[in-house]
């Protein structure tokens, strides 16, 4: 079914893809997370937050969504403490030298 090295090359197509997936699910999740460590620090600081003033109060459908898709975005980032980091070309060169 497959031709010769037809397999391994799909594999490899395969890893980079989802590692592409994983980077980008990472990025949301980090920018979501930093949302909501600003809005955090505006009501720890001033009394006043910013998701709430934006959809219309803190019982509001839309400022529901935003603090739940907080809450799953700051879970996700969990992962980020516990996956093994891959070095970098730069890092790699500096540290044979």
């Amino acid at each position: 079914m497959y031709k010769s090295g037809e397999k391994g090359e799909n594999t490899k197509c395969q890893t980079k893809n989802k590692e592409l997936i994983f980077m980008i699910i990472d990025r949301i999740a980090l920018i979501i997370s930093i949302i909501g460590g600003l809005n955090w620090g505006s009501i720890g600081l001033f009394r006043f937050d910013i998701v709430a003033w934006i959809f219309g109060g803190q019982d509001a459908a839309a400022a529901r969504v935003v603090y739940t898709l907080v809450a799953l975005a700051s879970i996700w980032c969990i992962s980020l403490l516990f996956r093994p980091r891959e070095e970098t070309d730069t890092v790699a060169e500096h540290t044979t030298r």
